[in-house]
């Protein structure tokens, strides 16, 4: 039984490895490759950003008639990932680092464009110094004087600072707490004299309600003497109405001109001529023994009952004659 894993292979007697055909492809042919982004790029066609470290499926092919120091040059093609554009960069070995070809522009390549510009003036002073001695004098001589002003330009900050150095920065914190707390002093001096004018017009405002008060008020007083009596008020109050009897209303009142009132006869008796007279009546004790005692209830006038009183007594005696 044979491995599953065949290491060995099998090699016929007559095997010749020169009889082999060999593969015959051209030399510009590309390859798929998985690359990263080697830099921050942006699209020429659709200005979409393409970051560092960004993965494409890219074709790769072996740039023609470019090699620096034997090394083969490489070209890259990738896409766009938003409007598909063909971008293409290249390898650069002479600085160890990629050069952007076709459909996008570098990013972040102004350092770059920088050491750059300083490499190549460096190289060109030192072409120029190589053959011309005068001209390496004249670059010492620069250097000199642009070391000169970089030492005085130092040596003014140093004294700038020496003089800030003696500062005294507690006095100058003492002096901002005094003049903060004069401050504070002032505005509790203005908030009391403010508080003080408020009290005294409030002060002169009370006094002058005051004033009109007494004055609304002494009117009054000639009135009140008027009516010494608190009762006296009500002989002032309109009457009411007195309220007619009934036997008025079939008979009719004494003194008015009804038909009936005339058949009625008032008997004349001491106790009526001293009631019409507006006297006392006696008490009754004096009246039964014949003797009129002192004052008692004085009634203002006659009325209705002592009227009707009258009036039965004289009925009586009639019908008793």
């Amino acid at each position: 039984m044979s491995e599953r894993k065949v290491l060995n292979k099998y090699y016929p007697p007559d095997f010749d490895p020169s009889k082999i055909p060999k593969l015959k492809l051209p030399k510009d042919r590309q390859y798929v490759v998985r690359l990263m982004a080697p830099f921050n790029m942006r699209c020429k066609t659709c200005g979409e950003y393409i970051y560092k470290g960004k993965k494409f499926n890219a074709r790769k092919e072996t740039v023609q008639n470019e090699s620096y120091l034997g090394l083969p040059i490489f070209r890259f093609y990738i896409k766009c990932t938003r409007c598909l554009a063909e971008i293409t960069f290249k390898t650069d070995p002479e600085n160890t680092d990629y050069t952007m070809e076709h459909g996008a522009t570098r990013n972040f390549q102004a350092e770059k464009l920088l050491e750059e510009e300083e490499k190549r003036v460096q190289k060109e002073r030192e072409d120029e110094e190589l053959n011309n001695p005068m001209k390496v004098l004249e670059n010492r001589t620069k250097d000199s004087k642009l070391e000169m002003e970089v030492l005085e330009n130092l040596q003014e900050l140093k004294d700038l600072n020496q003089r800030q150095a003696h500062v005294d920065f507690e006095a100058m914190l003492r002096q901002h707490r005094l003049s903060e707390e004069e401050r504070q002093e002032q505005e509790q001096e203005e908030d009391e004299r403010e508080a003080a004018a408020l009290v005294e017009e409030s002060r002169k405002r009370r006094l002058l309600e005051d004033s009109d008060s007494e004055e609304d008020a002494a009117p009054t007083q000639p009135q009140q003497a008027l009516l010494p009596n608190p009762t006296a008020i009500l002989d002032e109050a309109p009457k009411a109405k007195r309220k007619t009897e009934r036997w008025e209303r079939s008979v009719g009142t004494f003194g008015s001109t009804p038909q009936l009132s005339g058949l009625v006869v008032v008997k004349k008796t001491d106790l009526g001529r001293s009631i019409q007279r507006g006297g006392v009546l006696p008490a009754p004790d004096a009246v039964k023994n014949g003797q009129v005692a002192g004052p008692a209830l004085q009634t203002p006038g006659t009325s209705s009952l002592s009227q009707l009183g009258v009036y039965s007594d004289s009925e009586d005696s009639s019908g008793s004659n």
